[in-house]
């Protein structure tokens, strides 16, 4: 089954989660921006270094073999459920930026992120950012001030287990693209581990 659509208590301008149950990876990214939101496509700024960067990872091999193509965009978001990926966040409000998200979001939108998790079971939850993942693992794991780093992060929600990548937005200037794909290899990597 796939959620695409809003669910009760999501503001009406924001991007659906593209979930199923048992997806290999699903995406979390912090909030949607408005332009994305306006889009109704995730990372659909220009600007921004996920579709590039994610386009030259191995984790991208299954979808550009599918759509015979070596470049991936923001309209193929939908498609990559067909592969195993989704995508979702912790909030969904859309802001200007992700440093308008207040705690008070995180606190309300953590728990309804966990409860999306339990209920479709990924293998893998990437959260793009630490700064996302911080207050998820506060306000949706009731973790004290987490300190978590990049990577896999030894918590397990059900059978999901959680990983941070680098976040994509041209503002994480001191990550440089090549970063960006290695990190999406290491997710790759990570993702096989846990399917097998």
């Amino acid at each position: 089954m796939v959620k695409r659509g809003i669910g009760r208590g999501v503001p009406p301008q924001t991007l659906p989660d593209l979930l199923r149950d048992r997806l290999d990876v699903v995406f979390v990214g912090i909030n949607p921006g408005l332009y994305s939101a306006a889009q109704g496509h995730y990372f659909a700024r220009r600007t921004n270094r996920f579709w590039p960067a994610f386009s030259r990872s191995r984790l991208s091999a299954d979808m550009r073999r599918l759509v015979g193509r070596d470049e991936l965009g923001p309209e193929d978001d939908v498609r990559l459920l067909e592969v195993g990926i989704g995508f979702t966040d912790v909030v969904k409000v859309p802001t200007n930026n992700a440093a308008q998200v207040t705690p008070a979001l995180y606190a309300e939108w953590a728990p309804r992120l966990r409860a999306r998790i339990e209920r479709f079971q990924p293998a893998v939850a990437a959260f793009h950012g630490v700064t996302g993942y911080r207050a998820f693992a506060q306000y949706g794991l009731s973790e004290s001030k987490s300190t978590a780093g990049l990577g896999d992060q030894q918590r397990r929600i059900g059978q999901t287990r959680l990983f941070v990548v680098p976040n994509p937005s041209p503002a994480n200037f001191h990550v440089r693209p090549a970063d960006q794909v290695t990190w999406y290899d290491r997710l790759a990597d990570f993702v096989d581990e846990a399917a097998g």
